[in-house]
């Protein structure tokens, strides 16, 4: 076999390999549907049944990276909390190596008897036979997926076979023999091994080339332990990859792993190579073979686990060091700490607490609104992702408000306690749409920017009316709920109702604009969609405002009040219409045009 036959044909056993996994880890996970993800986040109370657990699920999935990630994403929604991933990632670090046991199977030979019925052809046959069976041949949806598995398996098998087979004739070649004499130098070894895992993404797979590599009788204890070192940190890259874009807890998360293999790389490195300078083990110079390499990786695995488990603790201050808070980030955290369980039992503080962290929410969710609206003029990704990043901070305080009134709810309260709950249950959902609506107006604005569309001088202006409207409805909602300020609360549907009037108007000008060429199909669509998302933000305002309102007045019916407050209308509300349409008029278009050129 010449040298580019051999290379090619080692390339494409990586390929296989590599592919086999993922098929394999991609039917293992729809197996299991999503009871990987419960499982994962709800059984993580000590960080030995996260050890276990993490060793578990990456053992079926066969992937240490992809549990990591699946855990920085946990993290990172707040479904799971940065103590809580230590163990799971530990685990994973030690399921990992079950991969290269398995592969130990593609090394069974015979040539008869049990031996031949064993060997890796004929199991690889019976696998792929049965999967290509249940892939191609059953409807239902679970034996498909377990077709899935088997035909992963038997590729996975295959490409280790065309590694195995490319390798063989290195066996006999004294210069590829000595190449490897450099890897027992601790530095080489270990730098080849942190590329290597790092362009392959897959500490398993950069196992199994080795064990591949083994087979030429080049590979020493020597050069293995040091790539073995190498290969764990290498496997950190594709995680630390995944936590881009992520908040600082997911960050810490991925962090995490990076630590766990940085620090056996150090501690046993340092501890190996001190000791044997003095002892000079023999085994140092011995042969490895798959079954060694797979012993040597689980055995490391498995220690440098063991002596980090009792120092989770210092691991968390750690990354929270490295990845500091932010004073905005610390003041988010004052508003969770506030809901302290232990205020439940006593319903009028509980109360007074969480409407303190909900007035955190409407500070968050107005900032997120102005934010979102300014991408409109000057549109940055840094601020466009900070949108997507405070939407879910939003979102959290509507879990854990929701969470934390519901179970005041469940107090014996008063009937002014039990209005009051309900009331701030209901203004946390209109809280957290606000930051929906945020987060759309910010996906128009990136379309805007990305197709380079801009609006004719007259729908702009529109816009800008608008605009300035929706930021005074946002404002005034926010300030009445903050000081309980109900005169400012009876501003705000009379405000809602003329940005409405406002809404239907620009739509009918917008159509016409079509119909005369001035605005194409394009802008429409987008401007269409500015309109809905600042009717409805005026809407959701409305609702706090009038749910204040209820409060005070003991009136419940949400409809009822609304009508009664248009039908009526009264000289305040009527003072206060007249004054907005005065304020925002779209009419004085032409005036504001001749005062800018003048």
């Amino acid at each position: 076999m010449n040298g580019i036959s051999m290379v090619l044909t080692l390339l494409s056993g990586i390929a296989l390999f590599l592919f086999g996994m993922s098929l394999m880890g991609d039917g293992l996970k729809k197996v299991a549907g999503n009871k990987l993800e419960l499982i994962l986040y709800k059984l993580t109370s000590t960080p030995i049944k996260g050890v276990l657990l993490g060793a578990l699920v990456t053992a079926i999935i066969q992937s240490s990276s992809a549990t990591t990630v699946m855990v920085v994403g946990f993290v990172n929604s707040g479904m799971m909390k940065v103590a809580q991933s230590i163990g799971i990632i530990m685990g994973a670090n030690i399921g990992t190596s079950i991969t290269g046991w398995i592969l130990c199977l593609s090394y069974i030979e015979g040539s008869s008897g049990m031996a031949q019925l064993l060997s890796t052809a004929t199991i690889s046959a019976v696998v792929a036979i049965i999967g290509i069976i249940f892939k191609m041949f059953v409807k239902k949806v679970a034996y498909r997926n377990v077709g899935d598995i088997m035909l992963g398996f038997a590729i996975l098998m295959v490409g280790m076979q065309s590694m195995s087979g490319a390798v063989a004739p290195l066996k006999e070649n004294e210069h590829f023999i000595n190449a490897f004499s450099m890897f027992s130098n601790p530095l080489i070894g270990i730098l080849v091994g942190i590329l290597f895992t790092a362009v392959l993404q897959s500490a398993s797979a950069s196992v199994g080339i080795m064990q591949a590599l083994s087979m030429t009788g080049g590979i020493t204890f020597a050069s293995a332990f040091p790539i073995t070192l190498g290969i764990g940190v290498g496997a950190a890259c594709p995680v630390l990859l995944s936590s881009i874009g992520t908040n600082k807890n997911g960050k810490r998360t991925a962090l995490i792993y990076l630590i766990n293999d940085l620090f056996g790389m150090i501690f046993w490195g340092i501890v190996f190579y001190a000791v044997n300078a003095f002892a000079h083990f023999s085994f140092v110079d011995a042969k490895m073979g798959p079954v060694q390499i797979a012993l040597l990786n689980t055995v490391y695995r498995t220690a440098t686990i063991l002596v980090l488990l009792p120092f989770t603790r210092f691991i968390e201050k750690l990354v929270f060091a490295l990845v500091k808070d932010s004073p905005e980030d610390m003041e988010d955290q004052a508003d969770f700490d506030l809901l302290e369980e232990r205020f439940i039992a006593y319903p009028a503080l509980a109360l007074e607490q969480s409407h303190l962290a909900m007035n955190g929410m409407a500070k968050k969710s107005r900032k997120n609104v102005f934010r979102a609206l300014s991408l409109f003029t000057n549109f940055t990704t840094d601020k466009f992702q900070k949108v997507q990043e405070k939407e879910n901070l939003i979102d959290k305080y509507e879990d854990k408000l929701g969470t934390y009134l519901m179970q005041i709810t469940g107090n014996e309260l008063s009937i002014q306690q039990s209005t009051q709950a309900s009331k701030m249950l209901h203004s946390v959902s209109d809280f957290e749409r606000l930051g929906d609506h945020a987060v759309n107006l910010s996906l128009v604005a990136s379309e805007l920017h990305e197709k380079r569309i801009s609006f004719s001088d007259e729908a702009q202006y529109e816009l800008d009316v608008l605009t300035s409207a929706v930021k005074e409805v946002v404002e005034l909602t926010v300030n009445a709920f903050i000081n309980d300020d109900l005169k400012m609360a009876v501003q705000v549907e009379p405000l809602r109702e003329w940005i409405s009037i406002l809404c239907n108007d620009l739509k009918l000008r917008h159509v016409s604009r079509l119909s005369q060429g001035k605005c194409n199909l394009e802008q429409g669509f987008s401007f269409n969609d500015m309109l809905t998302n600042l009717e409805r933000i005026a809407a959701h305002c409305s609702n706090i405002a009038v749910a204040m309102i209820e409060l005070e007045t003991a009136d419940f019916d949400t409809h009822e009040y609304l009508k009664s407050v248009r039908e009526l209308r009264d000289d305040s509300y009527t003072a206060y219409m007249e004054a907005y349409e005065q304020k925002y008029n779209i009419n004085n278009y032409k005036k504001a045009k001749k005062k800018a050129k003048a």
